[in-house]
């Protein structure tokens, strides 16, 4: 029989022995690594309503859910998880302002529009293939950063990328790491 993974609950628990602080009162926590891994985004995680930065980065979590109680988030680190798809962020679209999911399996980026305050998305080797997901992104009117390299769309796009991403996303200041230059005066 396989280990039951680590609930939310359990791991805050942990987390409040190791850092001698209550979770609730703390504006950062992290859940990083967890063995067993925690598996389930539960509902546990709402006593989190003072916390601006919450980290459940390597782990085994599947789906985003129950951060409706984080009235507070700003930086959400989903890394190295099994997160397919970016449904469960409405409850901090209005505060969330970086999303850390790099290292998942999101092929589909149906759900990131509620995000209106993001201005950095880290989601580097997932698995967005399709321009058409890719310029979803364009709903996001705050967003300056993007590391979007060891996606399929970033191979296809070849030589062509730096063009099709500047043109999906015209605020965009930094991509992969490397400053976005624009010839706004050309034109003169």
């Amino acid at each position: 029989m396989a280990a039951k993974g680590t609930s939310i609950k359990d791991a805050l628990s942990k987390w409040e022995a190791e850092n001698e602080e209550k979770a609730p009162e703390s504006k950062m926590v992290k859940l990083c690594g967890q063995l067993p891994p925690i598996e389930k985004m539960d509902a546990s995680l709402s006593t989190l309503s003072s916390c601006e930065q919450l980290s459940l980065s390597s782990n085994c979590i599947e789906k985003i859910a129950n951060l409706n109680g984080l009235k507070n988030l700003k930086i959400l680190s989903l890394a190295r998880n099994n997160i397919k798809n970016l449904n469960g962020l409405e409850a901090v679209g209005d505060t969330l302002t970086e999303l850390w999911i790099s290292y998942n399996f999101i092929e589909k980026l149906k759900g990131i529009h509620v995000l209106k305050k993001l201005q950095i998305l880290y989601m580097s080797n997932n698995s967005v293939k399709d321009a058409n997901e890719f310029k979803k992104l364009a709903d996001l009117p705050c967003l300056v950063e993007l590391l979007f390299e060891g996606n399929p769309l970033k191979e296809t796009k070849g030589d062509d990328y730096m063009d099709f991403v500047m043109g999906a996303l015209p605020k965009l200041k930094k991509l992969d790491n490397q400053p976005i230059v624009r010839n706004d005066d050309d034109e003169d």
